[in-house]
């Protein structure tokens, strides 16, 4: 498909650069039937006894680092673990790191660059395990997409807000924006309404932030990211289905692991590896049922997904009314709750 048929219109006015406080206190569109207009807070009752929640529990990690590699200055993003010591990583200015030369972020942290590939550079860095996590801790800031504008330096309330309150697994250097919205409260409210909560792990790369610069979407090539889907999280989502409850996925991401291991037959066993999915309207969903998400770039993977989930013509329906009723976008933005077309 021609990607142009996924661009849209919107005012930079709706683009979200701070979240809801308190957190579930965002919009939330209801599209899963006719279109309505909610909030987060009245998602539980949306689900039904026996529905499954699939969430992403990965951690994002402060993967936005600063440094020199002899005089000249260079930003770098953390985008991929190799190995313990081994990253790939986007790079501005790129052309200034060379292969063999080190990057130096501090007197006791720094890394040699292995290979160049474009805008992605392969680190190897002083440290690893433990010690490379404090020292990202201690000199590395969030990785907030650019277009939340922080003009004076990421704000110590990011830290926080660009984190679920579920999130254990580190390695992620962007949010699953979905899951933002969840609060422990909603959380109980959600068990009590006789939904399962399930856990998986994706680590959102920061190619999840790189526009789309093909003009067919047979010609977009995906970066790679790892997940983990545990036994007892895979035999929780068959039992559900097997006792007629839906397969929810809180974001993209839950929803493209789910697809990626899913059997023909939609059962899945426990696994773990990496996944380039790509999903375009004409995808054959083998497990998802539903799903919430937030509101997508134009011409991004993302809004292609949701297309695919929801068909075309109902995402632009869905977007039109978000735009005409002010819903707030992208990464710290309000959600809408979808079912399968």
């Amino acid at each position: 498909m021609l990607v142009s048929e996924f661009d849209f219109s919107l005012n930079k006015e709706l683009i979200a650069t701070e979240p809801a406080n308190p957190r579930d206190s965002a919009k939330l569109l209801d599209a899963s039937s006719s279109i309505s207009d909610r909030i987060i807070r009245d998602f539980p009752s949306l689900l039904k006894p026996n529905d499954v929640l699939v969430f992403n529990d990965t951690k994002v990690i402060p993967a936005r680092l600063l440094g020199v590699r002899g005089q000249a200055k260079v930003e770098i993003t953390l985008h991929k673990q190799i190995s313990d010591a081994v990253w790939k990583v986007f790079a501005r200015p790129a052309k200034k790191l060379h292969v063999g030369e080190t990057f130096r972020i501090s007197d006791d942290f720094s890394a040699v660059v292995l290979e160049k590939n474009q805008g992605e550079v392969t680190l190897q860095f002083n440290v690893q395990g433990e010690d490379f996590y404090e020292k990202l801790h201690r000199y590395g800031a969030p990785p907030l997409p650019p277009y939340i504008e922080r003009k004076d330096g990421i704000k110590s309330e990011d830290v926080e807000d660009y984190q679920t309150v579920y999130a254990k697994n580190r390695g992620a250097v962007a949010a699953p924006t979905a899951g933002l919205h969840f609060t422990d409260d909603l959380l109980a409210q959600i068990e009590e309404v006789g939904v399962k909560k399930v856990f998986v792990t994706l680590h959102v790369g920061a190619g999840t932030f790189l526009p789309v610069k093909v003009d067919d979407t047979k010609d977009h090539e995906m970066h790679s990211e790892y997940c983990i889907l545990s036994k007892e999280a895979a035999e929780t989502i068959n039992t559900a289905r097997k006792n007629g409850g839906r397969v929810i996925a809180v974001g993209t991401t839950s929803l493209r692991l789910l697809e990626s291991f899913a059997n023909d037959d939609g059962t899945l066993n426990a696994q773990e590896g990496d996944t380039d999915i790509f999903i375009t309207p004409g995808y054959k969903f083998k497990i998802v049922d539903a799903m919430l998400t937030n509101f997508h770039l134009p011409k991004s993977t993302l809004f292609m997904l949701v297309s695919a989930f929801a068909g075309l013509d109902k995402m632009r329906e869905v977007y039109e009314h978000a735009i005409e009723n002010k819903y707030r976008f992208y990464s710290y933005g309000d959600a809408c709750f979808l079912t399968r077309v």
